[in-house]
């Protein structure tokens, strides 16, 4: 007997005289044979190994109660009389349990091995009413008499409400979210959204066809987008409100096999006999992919034909990558799968979990690392490590909702434990629920203004209102102010930024655009740039014309990017590619890397015959066992110009770097100084916020949910000195004995009356302090009069006026002077600065800053070399950061976003299991039966999604098959969430992941896998890990990112 789908080859099958398959063989794949007894089954599969299946029970109370791996570990499962799950151990012996309602079989109870529980409690519908997790936060859920959700309240207290105008259908009309904001729909008797009324009263209609395909979106402001589909309800084109359009094509099989973008160009993606990716080309460069008889990804073959190679165990965990340049890592397991020891190249790390598998330490060639500290509800409070010899620590506090209201960062000298710096940003949450205020280190409140269900509207500092912001119709900005300063933004028919016009004529940029939505022209009152492009979108040439100006700049890269020498420049070079991506050699230095691929010498290049005395300089890096600079030189004929040395924080963060220059003694000799400059870095998150020196102490508030900044505070060290003042907490500890001596209080008693002082300094003193101090016998009053007094420094406040990207063009104070700005190329190198206030301005792309000792870009998690274009040190993530581990972005003006809009994260019921609203069965928080996917505005009106799915196309793909893009859109959504804000540059990386090849599916989560390269992934996996891919690439993001790449292993 055998079967098969078009376009796939035949999977055959053997019976007992049972009726029991005994064998199933598989051509191209992994063939099974079968064994039966009485109480266990032995499957084998070709490649030798042996699972045994261990059975109890008869006809359908027969349950699998002991499973024996290939790898000789054993997990066993307990059922009751009635065949319910009741427990469940894992191969390291520990247990997990399980409590059913004893009428319904709904479970009300599940204790993991650490003895953490979760609880659920249903209605007499058996529909979830509460779930409480292992931390004690609660969700709740209310239905009508018809058994519709009515209203749900998340963890936080967000309170979100559902209305129906139509007794018969389980469809809601409009919801209410805990801003109060209602968004309204309309539905066909099909169950097809026709309309959505957004909360400022904007509609987005949509069309279908009588198959129920939606052909048509039409938005605000005339965007609409038309998609065309197949026989087989394959989407084949799509196109915007200009009629450019978007065309695929598929094999026999379903597959995607061919995009034809709207200029005509083509790419395309080659498939094996079971759908697996081979190879995929773009603009003439192709990848290929090869697979072991298991479907396991074995070796890949970059556009320079360099390889990069994988081996397993026999449970399909990576043990070994060996990368395009030889580099090789390797890879430990304990019996659950948890990542305990890796290998890379010489440095030895081994992991450490606590009972409930959570990371405590890590140690790296026997030297402690990072170290873990949770409290008691499992959330993380602390995390430190040692970094030249410095202990740093992060700690995070929450409220009794979960929700992060600080962080603190503090550095301590290395033989006297005395405090050197800390920083501390707190966060604060309005009666929705909205993270609406920011509290930076030593400035008044920011505090962000909004309108509907969070639309940025403006943005005050303490009581001063500095920044409004005015948006059309689709949310988009059109009008910020400033003082007198305005920039007005403008869009085109398709939805691309148009324009921005400035009441000063000088910063106007007009924008244009080719079919292919690629920018190709911006122009200003002082000159013209024109871009040119390759087949696949990489910048190749830029043009610069001015009154006195034609300047023409050409980018070479070989296959794989890697910058190559340009053939008008250099027309003797016979360099054609770099094969392992370490470039040795350009124009002007020669380069040296270490076995990790990290730069560890830049030479400056002389060239043969030519005689120079002042530059001929040797650069040289040294980095810690995390692959952070932490020392940098800069010599001249052995005689050093410049030292610094690097602090980091336990998440990567940059806190302190320490420069000595060259100076002159007393004695008149030149020497390094002996007193270093020291500049101190304070972080919110992934933004860093503060830096401060000897002289000043600057800060940046940064647009929410992105990384372009908005507005520049600094102040004088002097000024700041005269800010220090003791805490309520403080002056009541050092007086508050019975004879006037000091007092310790105890923990909680601080933590109070820190609570009170931020409420008595911000006026808004809670009813509860109030009754607080009441049943103590005191009033506001009182405590306000023991509080130091607060001291207002004099601080100037400029606007960051900024490009496309975010990169900083001007500082613009309130009066609408310009006091410092400046010009540079597409890869951020400064061309030209004004700066006649002598202002320390050193934000350049999204997430980066000047070295000015170096020359290189700190940007988060890695340093970037604007001249070369490229960071000097691999991807810490690996090959889920790009295959060229070096590599920014090849068309670096590119990241642009056109609508001004967001990245959405949405979850629907999963396809196979069916179901409405959000979830496959209980629509509940804690269910994990969803499918999840990211949209993103597509730069035409509309969104375009992309999310993983099963190939699901035989009975041989398994639960851990292959893969493929699944088929999403917006609008099929059961519920979106808003992830990133008027972030371009994660949109267009995105997009991209969109078009990437899907890895195998795998049906357990992440946790589950620790050694995680993208080859094995669910569709909740895939797209976290793509989103924060690319907030990492764009922006340096890594807080999040790094502890799950702790657990995963890929540093």
């Amino acid at each position: 007997m055998a079967h098969r789908h078009t376009g796939r080859p035949e999977i055959r099958y053997r019976y007992d005289s049972d009726g029991r398959v005994t064998e199933q063989l598989n051509p191209a794949g992994l063939s099974y044979t079968y064994q039966y007894e009485k109480d266990h089954i032995t499957i084998t599969d070709s490649l030798d190994r042996r699972e045994v299946l261990h059975t109890q029970g008869e006809a359908g109370l027969k349950r699998v109660v002991k499973k024996e791996h290939a790898d000789g570990s054993v997990t066993q499962s307990q059922f009751d009389a009635v065949g319910r799950l009741r427990a469940q151990t894992d191969a390291a012996g520990r247990t997990t349990e399980y409590s059913p309602d004893v009428v319904t079989g709904l479970i009300t109870r599940i204790t993991t091995p650490d003895g953490r529980a979760s609880a659920f409690y249903y209605n007499h519908h058996s529909q979830l009413t509460s779930a409480t997790g292992p931390d004690g936060l609660e969700i709740r859920r209310e239905y009508d008499e018809s058994g519709r959700l009515i209203q749900e309240t998340a963890p936080d207290g967000d309170i979100t409400r559902y209305r129906y105008d139509n007794p018969h259908s389980d469809l809601p009309c409009a919801t209410d979210d805990a801003t109060g904001s209602r968004k309204t729909m309309t539905w066909s008797r099909y169950g097809q959204l026709l309309s959505f009324t957004d909360c400022s009263g904007y509609q987005t209609r949509y069309d279908h066809d009588r198959f129920g395909q939606m052909t048509a979106v039409h938005r605000e402001e005339g965007l609409s987008q038309y998609r065309a589909y197949d026989s087989r309800g394959q989407l084949i084109a799509v196109k915007d409100t200009q009629g450019h359009e978007t065309r695929y094509e598929y094999n026999a099989a379903g597959d995607l096999t061919t995009v034809i973008a709207p200029d005509g160009s083509r790419n395309g993606t080659q498939y094996d006999a079971w759908g697996k990716a081979i190879c995929t080309t773009q603009g003439g460069l192709t990848r290929s992919m090869e697979y072991d008889a298991a479907g396991r990804v074995i070796r890949l073959t970059s556009e320079n034909g360099s390889h990069t190679t994988f081996r397993y165990d026999v449970l399909d965990r990576l043990i070994q990558e060996t990368g395009f340049d030889g580099r090789t890592q390797r890879y430990h397991h304990d019996l659950t799968g948890k990542l305990i020891r890796s290998e890379d190249e010489g440095l030895v790390t081994h992991w450490y979990y606590d009972e409930a598998d959570r990371l405590t330490h890590r140690t790296v060639n026997g030297e402690t690392a990072e170290q873990w500290q949770y409290d008691e509800r499992g959330w993380l409070t602390d995390i430190s490590h040692i970094s030249e010899g410095h202990r740093v620590t992060v700690h995070y506090g929450y409220d009794e909702k979960g929700r992060l209201t600080g962080e603190r960062q503090t550095v301590h000298h290395p033989q006297t434990e005395a405090l050197l710096w800390q920083h501390e940003t707190r966060h604060a949450y309005n009666a929705q629920g909205l993270a609406n205020r920011c509290i930076p280190d030593s400035l008044p409140a920011v505090e962000w203004l909004a309108y509907g269900s969070g639309y940025l509207a403006g943005m005050k500092l303490g009581d001063t209102p500095l920044v409004d912001f005015t948006r059309d119709r689709l949310h988009r900005e059109t009008l910020r102010s400033f003082g007198r300063y305005e920039l007005t933004t403008a869009y085109t028919p398709a939805g691309q930024l148009q324009s921005q016009h400035l009441n000063s004529l000088q910063y106007d940029r007009d924008y244009t655009w080719n079919d292919n939505g690629e920018l190709i022209r911006i122009s200003s009152p002082r000159q013209t740039r024109s871009y040119s492009y390759s087949t696949t979108g990489r910048l190749t040439g830029v043009h610069t014309t001015a009154a006195n100006l034609d300047i023409r700049i050409p980018y070479a890269t070989d296959p794989a990017g890697n910058r190559l020498p340009d053939p008008e420049l250099h027309p003797d070079s016979t360099l054609s590619m770099w094969p392992d991506n370490r470039i040795a050699r350009d124009a002007h230095y020669l380069y040296r890397y270490d076995r990790y691929g990290r730069l560890t010498e830049k030479t400056d290049l002389i060239p043969e015959g030519v005689i120079r005395t002042d530059d001929e300089r040797t650069h040289r890096y040294h980095y810690d066992s995390q692959h952070r600079l932490v020392h940098y030189t800069r010599t001249q004929y052995e005689e050093p110009l410049v030292e610094s040395r690097y602090l980091y924080d336990p998440l990567g963060r940059r806190v302190a770097k320490r420069v000595w220059r060259r100076e002159r003694d007393l004695t008149g000799w030149m020497s390094l100084s002996r007193k270093p400059q020291v500049t101190w870095y304070g972080w919110d998150g992934d933004r860093l916020t503060t830096i401060q020196n000897d002289r000043s102490r600057i800060q940046t508030i940064y647009q929410p949910g992105s990384f372009t900044p908005l507005i520049r505070v600094e102040t004088a060290t002097g000024e700041q000195a005269k800010t220090q003042r003791r805490s309520l907490a403080d002056t009541l500890q050092q007086s508050g004995g019975e004879d006037g001596g000091s007092v310790v209080f105890p923990p909680v008693l601080v933590q109070m009356l820190d609570r009170l002082e931020s409420e008595i300094l911000a006026d808004r003193v809670s009813e509860e302090s109030r009754r607080w101090l009441a049943s103590c016998g005191l009033t506001v009053e009182q405590m306000q009069n023991q509080m130091d007094p607060v001291y207002t420094p004099a601080r100037k406040i400029h606007l960051y006026h900024c490009d496309h990207r975010g990169l900083p063009l001007a500082l613009i104070s309130t009066e609408g002077a310009t006091a410092w700005c400046a010009e540079y190329d597409e890869w951020g190198n400064l061309l030209n600065e004004e700066n006649p206030h002598q202002l320390q301005q050193l934000i350049r792309l999204p997430g980066q800053q000047y070295d000015e000792e170096s020359g290189l870009y700190y940007n988060r998690h890695r340093y970037y070399d604007p001249l070369q274009g490229r960071y000097i040190t691999q991807d810490p993530i690996g090959l889920k950061g790009g295959w060229n581990f070096y590599q920014y972005p090849l068309n670096p003006i590119s990241n642009i976003d056109p609508l001004g809009l967001e990245t959405l994260k949405c979850i629907k019921p999963l396809h196979s299991m069916g179901g409405t609203g959000e979830r496959s069965g209980p629509d509940i928080w804690g269910n994990p039966f969803y499918h999840q996917y990211l949209c993103v505005p597509d730069g035409k009106g509309d969104y375009t999604c992309g999310g993983q799915d099963q190939r699901g196309e035989s009975k041989g793909d398994g639960l851990w098959g292959p893969g493929k893009a699944s088929n999403d859109t917006k609008e099929a959504a059961g519920r979106c969430d808003l992830v990133e804000t008027d972030n371009s540059c994660v949109e267009n990386c995105l997009k991209g992941k969109f078009k990437e090849v899907r890895p195998r599916y795998s049906v357990l989560p992440d946790i589950f896998t620790p050694i995680n390269l993208g080859l094995f992934k669910n569709c909740q996996d895939w797209s976290n890990d793509s989103l924060e891919t690319c907030k990492m690439k764009c922006s340096g993001n890594n807080i999040g990112r790094f502890i799950r790449f702790v657990f995963t292993g890929v540093m």
